[in-house]
């Protein structure tokens, strides 16, 4: 196991700048995602982990170790790649064993550490099968367990599930969580899928532009965002953002002007901001968990995507494009009354993008 440390790290590609400054901890056996939009430079930043990669600036450290000028194979790490890169001439047990056998370890202890990985990832029964006769899921479990068999301090993985159907891929995401548990060996996870990164990381790196945005748990990253990007870039439904006027005690968003007797300070400092909510803090008055009277509209749904569990209901307030997450059982009409709790609203300053509030408190 293993820290990891990234001091000031910058990449660019000629005159193309890939990652800015980017300054990251990692702790010993933790799990850290790293996540954002293609070509965000999340791979790069693994790659450079990994020795694959040289950063222009800055340095990075294994177990207090500087690495920058250490080759990949002595670096005592392990990737697992997107392509599960097997070896199609050679069964499990030889795909598994083949960087212990280039090292020229024993074969009593490959066999022993074969033994182990197969149980942890049910493999058993395939170690003498071709990667041809195996499904994507097995395959991946092998790209895993050659990994593993290596016993290294650290595991880095680049988007390993991306080539999985939905069922495998949420099947994939609980074994990699109950391996990390296991080994409790430091993981560095790259993703550009939300739902894999809120699930899997115990804290998560977003990444835009080749620049931080936000590092911090997954509750916090979704509850507490540090500016409109990672409110909108987290989570299955992007938080809605709708630019308001702030007059006196009045909030003017999209058609509605909103009396708040509680208003913080800090917002009649302001003449505009912008206002969020996530989808499943507006309520549908059919919804029998409605409970709340306080912000109220009427509005025509444009469209619906029942998405079996839970339906959501697209529509416009004023300008903006608004989502509202609402029950399967809703039934299906023209217009829809929903209602807003002003504790869920987020504010951000309308220039920096920045909370201004993390979450409002009102006395109500």
């Amino acid at each position: 196991m293993a820290k990891v440390v990234l001091e000031n790290i910058s990449k660019s590609f000629g005159e193309k700048e890939i990652l800015k400054n980017i300054n990251l901890e990692i702790q010993d056996g933790e799990f850290v995602v790293l996540v954002g939009a293609s070509g965000c430079g999340k791979s790069t930043l693994l790659r450079m982990v990994a020795g694959l990669e040289n950063p222009s600036e800055g340095t990075i450290a294994i177990d207090d170790e500087i690495v920058n000028d250490v080759h990949p194979k002595d670096r005592n790490i392990a990737m697992v790649f997107q392509s599960y890169a097997l070896y199609p001439h050679l069964n499990v047990y030889d795909n598994i064993s083949l960087g212990l056998k280039v090292r020229k370890m024993a074969k009593c202890e490959i066999d022993r550490r074969i033994k182990r990985v197969a149980e942890i990832l049910k493999l058993d029964e395939y170690l003498k099968r071709k990667p041809k006769e195996l499904s994507g899921g097995q395959r991946q479990r092998v790209a895993l367990a050659r990994a593993i068999v290596r016993e290294p301090k650290v595991f880095l993985m680049d988007e390993p599930l991306s080539n999985l159907d939905a069922k495998l891929r949420s099947e994939m995401r609980a074994e990699i969580k109950k391996l990390h548990q296991k080994l409790k060996t430091t993981f560095i996870y790259v993703t550009h899928d939300q739902t894999e990164a809120l699930t899997m990381g115990d804290r998560i790196v977003v990444l835009n532009n080749g620049e931080v945005q936000q590092i911090d748990t997954p509750h916090n990253v979704y509850n507490h965002p540090k500016n409109t990007f990672v409110a909108t870039f987290m989570g299955s439904s992007p938080m809605n953002i709708v630019e308001a006027r702030v007059k006196d005690n009045f909030l003017v968003f999209g058609n509605l002007t909103i009396s708040l007797d509680s208003l913080p300070f800090e917002l009649q400092l302001y003449k505009r901001v912008l206002v969020g909510v996530r989808s499943e803090d507006i309520a549908n008055s059919t919804n029998p968990t409605y409970h709340f009277n306080i912000i109220k509209f009427s509005t025509k749904v444009q469209f619906e995507e029942n998405l079996g569990s839970h339906k959501n209901i697209y529509f416009k307030l004023g300008d903006a494009d608004f989502c509202a997450t609402v029950s399967s059982q809703t039934p299906k009409v023209e217009e829809m009354d929903f209602s807003i709790n002003p504790r869920d609203l987020h504010f951000f300053d309308y220039e920096t993008k920045e909370p201004i509030v993390k979450k409002m408190e009102f006395g109500i």
